[in-house]
C-alpha cells in the first residue's frame, strides 16, 4: 500500500509569497484502510460548469422578462425532482424543496427544485475515490446526496437593484434600529400566528415547547430575497435579508431591533465575531447592474450599524457579483470571481489582497475557530485547456493571509463543503468519476482518515457550490473530536408506503469506519444539529400524522433517540412550510430560517423564522 501524496504543493501564503520554499505537508502516520475495489483512473475531462445566464439577464431579486428563467436561487432546466429525503430519478441525488415551484408541496423534505446542470451523479453501486495523488482509492458505496442545490443561484447570476421596478409597497427605512416593542410573554396567540387550524400553540400539552414564528412582512421585488442566518447573540436571534437585519427575543420572538440598510445584501459569513459583530457584503446602489463592492459592519449585540467601506478591485477580472465570506478572529475574508481580500472588522481597513500561493488562488473561505481557504490551481506545464484543474486546501493566518499549511488534491477533484471546522472534515467530489470523498485532517494538515461507509449519506446544504461555494452552508452533520455524525437518505416507511425514515450514522474520525447506526422514529426523518454536553442533538421533522417537529438527543455511544423538546401538533403544518431551511441549535433552542421568501401579497405571507425551546 502506497503512502499519501508527496508532490510538493504550491508555496507561499495568501498575500505575498513566502521567502523560502517549504516542503510538502507532513504525511499521516499510516495509510487509510485498503478499499474493497480500485476504480480506474479519472478521465482528464474537467467538470462541466452550469450554464451562465443569458446576456442582460436580470439579477438577484429583480423582475424577469416573460420567457426568461428566474434568477439567483431559482431552478433551471427540467421540472422539479423529488426533494431531500424523497426518492429521485435513478442516478440523481435528492434535492431540496423549492418555494417558488408552480405547485407548492409541503416544506422541508418535500419535492422541489431539480439539481443544477452538470452536478455530480451518485454512483450505482460504486463509491467514493481517494482524491490524493499516490494513495490507494477509498471506495465508498453511495453518493452524498442533495449537496449542491437550493438557494445557491444560477451560475454567474448578476446581483443588483432595479430603479424601474419598486417593491410592491413602500416602507420607511431608518439608519438606526427600530425601538423594541413592549414586553409581551404571549398567550399562545401572538407571534405564534394562527394557521388554518388556529393557533400553533393550541392544545399544547404539559412538557411541550411553545412555538413562536414570524412571516415575512417586508416588501420585496418580484423574485423575493434570500435570507441569511440565523445567528444567536445572547438573548437575541438575528436574521438578515434584502436591506435589513432584525433581532428577535429568543424567548418569545418579539422584535428587539431592526437595522435598515441603504442597498441589498449580497454576501454574509457563517459566523459572527466573539462579541457579536458581523460584516455583510452590500451592493453599491439599488440599480439593476449594481456591483457587490461594499462592506457594512453591524453590531448585533448593540443592534446598530457600524462602519461601511468599499472593496477595491484586485485586478481587471475581479467580477464583484456576490461575496463568499468568512469571519475568523478579527478578520473578514471574502472571495469572488477573480479576486479575494481580507479586511479588519475593527475598522474596515484592507489587510491583504489577491492570493499569491504559487499558481493557486483562493476561491472560497470557511471561518470560525480557524480560517480555511480553498483555491483553484493551474498547471503551467499543461497547455491543454481540457485538463481539469487541481484544488488546494489551506489554513491561513486570518490577520496576514499567510498559509499555515497546504494540501493539494488530485486533478479533477472539487472541494464542495466543510462539514466541521474543528476537527476539519471536508467533502469533495469527482464529477467525471461520479465519486465522492469525506476526509478528516489533523491540526497541521495531515490526512487523518477517509470515510468508509456503504450507507447513502446525505446532508442538507444550500447553494450550487460552484461560484458561491458556501462551504459551511450545511446542516445535517455534526462532529466532536473523534466522531462525525451524519444522516442517511432514508427509505419509505412500511405503512402504506407513506412517509420516510432514516438513520444517523456515527463515523470514527480516527479510522473512517462506521461506529453505530441509530434509527429515526418510524415515518420521520432526522438529522444531527450539534454535539452539546457530550450528547448528539438531533432535529426530527414533523410527522405525517400531524406530530410536531422535535429535538432529540443521543449519547456518544449510540442507542435510541430520546425526545427532549416536542413542539405542539398544531404547529406541524407551519413547520412543514419552511423550504430549504437553515436549521440551527443554539443555547437550548431550535431555530428554523426559511432559505428564501417572497414579498407579501394580499393575505399571503411566507414563513420567515421559527423557534421553540425551553
Amino acid at each position: 500500500m502506497t503512502q499519501p501524496p508527496s508532490s510538493q504543493p504550491p508555496q507561499g501564503g495568501f498575500g505575498a509569497p513566502q521567502d523560502k520554499p517549504q516542503g510538502p505537508p507532513a504525511q499521516p502516520q499510516g495509510p487509510p484502510p485498503q478499499p474493497p475495489h480500485m476504480p480506474p483512473a479519472p478521465p482528464a475531462q474537467p467538470p462541466q460548469m452550469p450554464p451562465g445566464p443569458p446576456a442582460g439577464a436580470p439579477g438577484y431579486g429583480y423582475p424577469q422578462a416573460p420567457g426568461q428563467q428566474p434568477g439567483y436561487g431559482y431552478p433551471q432546466g427540467p421540472p422539479p425532482q423529488p426533494g431531500y429525503g424523497y426518492p429521485g430519478a435513478p442516478g440523481q441525488p435528492p434535492t431540496q424543496g423549492n418555494p417558488y415551484a408552480q405547485t407548492q408541496q409541503g416544506g422541508y423534505g418535500y419535492p422541489g427544485q431539480p439539481q443544477y446542470p452538470g452536478g455530480p451523479v451518485p454512483p450505482q453501486g460504486g463509491g467514493g475515490k481517494n482524491p490524493f495523488k499516490g494513495k490507494p482509492a477509498m471506495i465508498v458505496a453511495a453518493a452524498v446526496a442533495g449537496l449542491l442545490v437550493v438557494g445557491g443561484g444560477v451560475f454567474l447570476a448578476t446581483s443588483g437593484g432595479d430603479d424601474d421596478k419598486k417593491p410592491v409597497a413602500d416602507k420607511t427605512n431608518s439608519a438606526t434600529p427600530s425601538g423594541s416593542p413592549s414586553v409581551d410573554k404571549g398567550d399562545g396567540k401572538g407571534d405564534g400566528r394562527p394557521d388554518d387550524s388556529g393557533d400553533v400553540n393550541a392544545g399544547i400539552k404539559p412538557g411541550e415547547a411553545r412555538v413562536w414564528y414570524h412571516e415575512n412582512e417586508t416588501p420585496l421585488t418580484q423574485n423575493g430575497a434570500a435570507q441569511y442566518g440565523p445567528w444567536r447573540v445572547g438573548d437575541v436571534v438575528v436574521k438578515a435579508m434584502y436591506k435589513e437585519a432584525v433581532g428577535y427575543s429568543v424567548a418569545d420572538g418579539k422584535e428587539k431591533w431592526k437595522v435598515s440598510l441603504d442597498t441589498p445584501i449580497c454576501g454574509a459569513p457563517h459566523d459572527t465575531t466573539a462579541d457579536g459583530k458581523i460584516v455583510f457584503g452590500v451592493q453599491e446602489n439599488n440599480t439593476k447592474d449594481a456591483k457587490c463592492n461594499q462592506l457594512q459592519m453591524v453590531d448585533f449585540a448593540a443592534g446598530k450599524a457600524g462602519w461601511k467601506a468599499p472593496v477595491p478591485s484586485e485586478n481587471t477580472f475581479d467580477i464583484m457579483v456576490s461575496f463568499d465570506m468568512a469571519i475568523s478572529g478579527n478578520t473578514v475574508a471574502l472571495a469572488r470571481m477573480g479576486g479575494a481580500s481580507g479586511f479588519s472588522i475593527a475598522d474596515g481597513k484592507k489587510l491583504y489582497g489577491t492570493p499569491k500561493t504559487g499558481n493557486c488562488r483562493s476561491d472560497a473561505f470557511a471561518g470560525g475557530p480557524k480560517l480555511i481557504s480553498v483555491g483553484t490551481c493551474t498547471d503551467p506545464n499543461d497547455n491543454n485547456l481540457d485538463s481539469p484543474p487541481s484544488e488546494l486546501l489551506q489554513e491561513l493566518d486570518p490577520a496576514t493571509g499567510k498559509s499555515k499549511w497546504n494540501y493539494q488534491y488530485d486533478k479533477g477533484w472539487t472541494i464542495r463543503r466543510v462539514y466541521s471546522m474543528d476537527p476539519l472534515v471536508v467533502y469533495a467530489t469527482n464529477k467525471d468519476k461520479k465519486t465522492w470523498n469525506i476526509s478528516t485532517f489533523t491540526a497541521d494538515g495531515k490526512v487523518r482518515s477517509q470515510v468508509d461507509s456503504k450507507a447513502q449519506l446525505t446532508a442538507n446544504c444550500s447553494g450550487f457550490g460552484i461560484v458561491d461555494r458556501q462551504l459551511q452552508d450545511c446542516s445535517g452533520t455534526a462532529a466532536d473530536a473523534n466522531t462525525l455524525y451524519i444522516s442517511t437518505e432514508g427509505k419509505r416507511s412500511d405503512d402504506l408506503g407513506v412517509g420516510r425514515s432514516n438513520e444517523v450514522i456515527a463515523i470514527d474520525l480516527a479510522t473512517g469506519k462506521e461506529k453505530w447506526h441509530s434509527a429515526a422514529p418510524k415515518g420521520r426523518m432526522m438529522s444531527p444539529l450539534a454535539v452539546d454536553g457530550g450528547q448528539v442533538v438531533l432535529y426530527i421533522e414533523p410527522g405525517i400524522d400531524d406530530a410536531g417537529a422535535a429535538v432529540a438527543t443521543l449519547p456518544a455511544t449510540g442507542g435510541t433517540p430520546q425526545i427532549t423538546l416536542q413542539s405542539p401538533g398544531a404547529a406541524s403544518g407551519t413547520e412543514r412550510n419552511f423550504y430549504s431551511p437553515h436549521t440551527v441549535w443554539a443555547g437550548g433552542r431550535l431555530f428554523l430560517l426559511n432559505g428564501r421568501v417572497k414579498s407579501p401579497k394580499g393575505d399571503e405571507r411566507d414563513n420567515s423564522i421559527l423557534s421553540f425551546g425551553k
